[in-house]
């Protein structure tokens, strides 16, 4: 039973979290134009 109200507790705060981000919005500005790199580039050809 404390497992469950420990889990309800964390999911409530996490809910919170994300809806106080999400009211708050995204901070003003442009993102880059530039896409990141996912992979490590190999040598040069």
């Amino acid at each position: 039973m404390r497992a469950l109200v420990a889990a309800a507790i964390g999911l409530a705060a996490a809910l919170a979290l994300v809806f106080t981000i999400s009211a708050i919005g995204s901070p003003p500005g442009e993102t880059s134009p530039k896409p990141l790199l996912t992979t490590v580039p190999g040598p040069k050809q």
